[in-house]
């Protein structure tokens, strides 16, 4: 899109964008920028404190895999009634050499149209059961 002075106007942020800063802002600790990204209702529940809490094992989770990460899957989740939720996880690019990722970084959205997090996690990915050696 161009403004009047044939300048590109940026639009809001896609989803991946937010969900990509969102992640950023965690494993650098700066858990303010994060709060910020939060839909209206999370903030209203949810204080500070308590988020800063339920981020800090998703931060360390960087600090030991390396904060780089990358999209692994993206979907929408089917919830009780008719709740359907836009997610994106992503996983730690150093885990990628492995058969399955260890953990995914999981941000959700209310909606396709929202632009602010709803959810967050970590969520460990069940490893594949080791093949058992051939006999001979």
């Amino acid at each position: 899109m161009l403004g009047s002075t044939g300048a590109a106007v940026a639009g809001p942020p896609s989803q991946m964008q937010v969900a990509r800063q969102f992640l950023l802002a965690v494993l650098r600790a700066d858990y303010t920028a994060a709060y910020g990204l939060l839909a209206p209702e999370v903030t209203q529940a949810v204080s500070r404190t308590q988020f800063q809490a339920a981020a800090r094992s998703l931060q360390q989770a960087g600090q030991q895999y390396q904060p780089a990460f990358e999209l692994y899957k993206f979907g929408l989740r089917l919830g009780e009634g008719d709740d359907v939720r836009r997610f994106y996880a992503f996983t730690f690019k150093a885990d990628t050499l492995n058969a399955a990722p260890h953990v995914q970084l999981d941000v959700t959205f209310r909606d396709s149209a929202a632009t602010r997090v709803l959810f967050f996690g970590l969520m460990p990915i069940k490893q594949p059961a080791p093949v058992p050696a051939a006999r001979h």
